[in-house]
């Protein structure tokens, strides 16, 4: 069994879904679901996962113009 969520969550209450990804917080809706029952560590990489997608996605439409 897990461990009870320990890391704050990602979401920034901007929930908006391309596909799977949440564009508010970068996260892919498996890791949204999994989120409340994952360990400390994994949570930790959701999170900078996520705050890759994010980072990237914010660079590729400055690069759109």
């Amino acid at each position: 069994m897990s461990v009870a969520s320990r890391q704050p969550s990602p979401c920034v209450r901007q929930c908006c879904l391309d596909g799977d990804l949440c564009l508010g917080c970068g996260r892919l809706m498996p890791e949204i679901l999994e989120w409340a029952t994952a360990t400390d560590e994994r949570q930790q990489q959701i999170s900078a996962d996520a705050r890759q997608r994010h980072a990237e996605r914010a660079a590729f439409s400055a690069a759109k113009g």
